[in-house]
């Protein structure tokens, strides 16, 4: 197959009937697609739309409904095997797709994009540059730029393609079940605390987060937190230990395994959401959820700020490559968001977050 002019992608292309979306990421990245998932559900309005993602990016893409179907595949090595794979393949091969888009560009999303049999395919060139790229897909998009914002990089790629642009949108739909548990859970204006990150090295010290309350229900002893951990068994100890450490009826932890659904019902009740760079920054962003986060200051970290006034980003200086370590530190702690001041963060809280009525 032989690579089309790109400005014309989108007329040569409108005919299709089903399009496939490659999205091999996790929560945050998933966010950030959907914006563009809406623009193509709008510029091909008689196509269904389907994506492959994580299973936790699948839970999200369950919430937009410009998705007409979300197929899960499992990324970890240690959980996933070749007949799951297989059978996964099969079935998108299936679908006969038309048309395949790829965002992420990386290699086994360009080889599943090239298996799943769609007649027109295009990726974003951000991954690795290989000699059989174009072998796979024929139709590469240069590399946008990296000042941009996450979701909006996406979007550009589709401009790229002769696709016309709106502004961005997400429209997460909570479904009732889990709007109404979280209701019974959360008291509402309450403040969500998410402190763990999928990387040690871009969390805040526990022990900063117990300094934090302590100083703000100093000025404001009436708000109360909630707090929530992912499924992996460090993330949840480090909760335990939090919330041991802290001792306060005023800090609530939530249910393990919380759905991406209850997790966005539990933030739609918060007046704030505090926490490192994870993806549930960026789903309270969605959410329209204000936010308070914890940034080290390494490789293209802007492109991934909550953009708005409503959003807050607290950095650290970090010339540190792969490990953010100095001399006395360790590899699972980040000296450099050590030296953000739990004083100075209590003070944020309360000045412009804390006081008022609640959301």
């Amino acid at each position: 197959m032989q690579p089309m002019d790109l400005k014309g992608f989108h007329a040569a292309t409108l005919p299709a009937k089903k399009i496939l979306v490659v999205d091999l990421a996790f929560l945050g990245d998933t966010i950030h697609l959907v914006p563009a998932l809406w623009e193509i559900k709008r510029n091909y309005p008689h196509a269904a739309l389907h994506v492959v993602s994580a299973p936790v990016g699948a839970e999200i893409l369950r919430l937009a409904p410009c998705v007409d179907q979300a197929w899960s595949l499992v990324l970890d090595p240690a959980k996933r095997t070749l007949r799951e794979q297989w059978r996964l393949m099969q079935a998108l091969r299936r679908e006969k797709f038309d048309l395949a888009f790829n965002f992420a560009g990386v290699d086994r999303a360009t080889i599943l994009t090239a298996l799943s049999g769609a007649r027109w395919r295009v990726a974003h060139a951000v991954g690795r540059r290989h000699f059989w790229n174009r072998w796979l897909i024929p139709n590469w998009v240069p590399r946008q730029s990296p000042d941009l914002t996450v979701f909006e990089q996406r979007r550009q790629v589709l401009a790229a393609c002769g696709i016309t642009l709106t502004p961005a949108r997400f429209d997460l739909c909570v479904d009732a079940a889990s709007a109404r548990w979280a209701e019974g859970v959360v008291p509402q204006g309450a403040i969500h605390l998410s402190i763990n990150s999928a990387k040690p090295l871009k969390e805040w010290p526990l022990e900063h987060y117990a300094a934090m309350l302590t100083a703000i229900w100093q000025q404001q002893p009436g708000l109360r937190f909630v707090a929530s951990a992912g499924a992996k068994d460090r993330e949840r100890e480090r909760l335990r230990q939090f919330h041991a450490s802290v001792n306060d009826p005023r800090l609530q932890i939530l249910p393990e395994n919380l759905t991406i659904a209850q997790l966005a019902g539990v933030l739609q009740r918060c007046r704030l959401h505090i926490g490192p760079d994870s993806g549930v920054i960026h789903l309270a962003m969605v959410l329209n959820v204000p936010t308070l986060s914890f940034i080290r200051e390494q490789k293209e970290y802007q492109a991934w700020l909550p953009p708005g006034p409503n959003h807050l980003a607290l950095t650290a200086p970090c010339s540190c490559r792969d490990l953010c370590i100095l001399p006395g530190g360790s590899a699972d702690r980040a000296e450099c968001l050590a030296q953000i001041d739990p004083a100075r963060v209590a003070g944020i809280v309360c000045q412009q977050f804390g006081a008022g009525t609640p959301r």
